[in-house]
């Protein structure tokens, strides 16, 4: 071969190694463009297990199936084992006259008329070997056989930079597939319905429905006001069924424009309308094998209603500007705050459609309804905002407590998730006080969690609370209560009891 010949021959093989990330198909065209350019008429590509030790043929030409299978080398074992085992290149002329030839492969019983040459060249990434490239082809004096082994170990080299680059996309994909499932587990955990904050009898209730539709495929309608955690039991719903492997696919129909929704949730074909360059997918597509959440459902218009009963009826669609029919597979659970028998009657939400989807209603009951949940919840979110914002905030104080407790919650958990951060982000101590929650807590006459103290009973209140808190910190010892609020111990115990207040109960 010349050298515009072998120039020709490494571009073609690095074509071949970069057309395919399959490396086992790259590496049976670097063997068949071998065969054409240099003669070969048996090839093989070995590969080092670097744990056993036990050198298996990867890729081969002109060798059976059966053979690649059966044959194995350990390292040093034959003229293979021994170029693995040096990272040396051997060159064989006549392979008849060389005693540590195996032949394990016991294809090279050719006629005398016909010698074998074989040449093996090291797989070499940096120092490390990791496998060996060998040809057959018939003994030609005429060959400059050393030249023949500068461009195979011109093409090894090649083949070794391919096999550690697709080496390192495998471990990528494990490595992120590994951090999806990871991922997975962690959105499973999170919502699970056993980590939604509420000990009431309300919500025990909740808990139980969840737990008897998660295993179906029934349609789920969550009802309830702004802010009680609609969207949390659709995740629970969602990723406690078989389906927790499949797409979450959220949509907020509220926030969507009346012209853009149809589009959004079933997709447009490309010249739909103006703008659509391209096709899209809509969300139902998105979501196929497995969930989509259509929030706020009460609020799409009549048209984007009767496509949508549609869908809940025959589970297929058609995208905006198309004519195909698509099947899907998808589960729907939608959630409103608003009336919709009330709604119906209006005749501004289709009664087909409300029936479709009022399959398995679970109602969200607002946080005025389940008062013993609030210092579950408050301590709850307490416990992520300190840790958060990096402060030390063991509790709440009683009257704060008291405030939390007699506060109606218009806005539900949301209102008292963002009143304890607030309160967090304020306090600079070791305790919430009812100072630091937010004014509207605060203003007796707006929510009754206050009377109208005069100024004796506001010191009375204020005394109260600072023993109070003291015999907490303290763990009901009067000596070092005392300390804390700097005054004596008979004043102290003084104090505690015109108030009613048993130390012995802090213990």
């Amino acid at each position: 071969m010349n050298r515009i010949e072998d120039v020709t021959l490494l571009y073609e093989i690095s074509n071949a190694l970069n057309e395919s990330l399959d490396l086992r198909k790259s590496l049976y065209r670097v063997l068949d463009i071998l065969a054409s350019s240099m003669q070969m008429i048996r090839g093989t590509i070995t590969i080092l297990d670097p744990v056993t030790n036990e050198i298996r043929i990867e890729v081969a030409h002109g060798i059976s199936a059966s053979t690649v299978e059966r044959v194995k080398y350990k390292l040093g074992e034959g003229i293979t084992g021994r170029v693995i085992e040096s990272g040396k290149a051997v060159v064989i002329p006549e392979v008849s006259k060389e005693p540590l030839f195996l032949n394990r492969t016991k294809i090279r019983k050719a006629s005398s008329n016909q010698e074998i040459s074989f040449i093996c060249v090291p797989i070499k990434s940096a120092a490390q070997v990791i496998g060996a490239l060998s040809v057959d082809r018939l003994f030609d004096p005429k060959y400059p056989l050393q030249a023949g082994e500068r461009l195979l170990s011109i093409i090894a080299t090649m083949v070794a930079r391919h096999v550690i680059n697709l080496e390192t996309i495998r471990m990528e994909k494990e490595h992120l597939k590994a951090e999806n499932q990871r991922l997975r587990d962690q959105l499973g955990q999170k919502y699970s319905f056993t980590n939604i904050v509420g000990n009431s009898g309300r919500m025990r209730e909740v808990f139980q429905m969840i737990a008897q539709v998660s295993k179906s495929n029934a349609t789920v309608l969550i009802r309830g006001e702004s802010g009680t955690g609609k969207e949390l039991v659709a995740h629970s719903v969602h990723f406690n069924s078989h389906r927790a492997g499949g797409p979450f696919v959220k949509v907020n129909c509220a926030a969507l424009p009346p012209n853009l929704i149809e589009s959004e949730l079933f997709g447009h074909e490309k010249g739909a309308f103006t703008g659509a360059i391209r096709q899209k997918l809509g969300r139902f597509e998105m979501a196929d094998k497995g969930t989509i959440f259509l929030d706020e459902i009460g609020s799409i218009g009549l048209e984007v209603q009767a496509r949508l009963l549609r869908v809940l009826q025959e589970r297929e669609i058609e995208r905006v500007g198309g004519q195909k029919t698509i099947k899907v597979d998808v589960r729907v659970i939608a959630a409103t705050n608003k009336n919709l028998e009330q709604e119906v009657e209006t005749e501004s939400f289709r009664g087909d459609l409300y029936y479709r989807l009022n399959v398995f209603p679970i109602y969200m009951p607002p946080l005025r309804e389940r008062k013993t949940d609030i210092l579950l919840l408050a301590e709850y979110f307490l416990e992520k905002y300190a840790k958060e914002n990096h402060k030390d905030i063991k509790r709440l104080s009683t009257p704060a407590i008291d405030m939390l407790m007699h506060y109606h919650w218009p806005g539900n958990v949301r209102e008292l998730e963002n009143c304890i951060e607030r309160a967090v982000l304020l306090c600079e101590e070791g305790v919430i006080h009812s100072y630091h929650l937010p004014p509207s807590l605060q203003t007796g006459a707006e929510t009754g969690t206050q009377p109208a103290f005069s100024l004796e009973d506001a010191v009375a209140h204020l005394e109260r609370e600072l023993i109070v808190d003291a015999l907490k910190n303290t763990r009901g010892n009067l000596t070092l209560a005392a300390e804390m609020v700097k005054t004596t111990v008979r004043k102290f115990a003084y104090k505690a009891k015109q108030y009613g207040i048993d130390f012995r109960k802090y213990r």
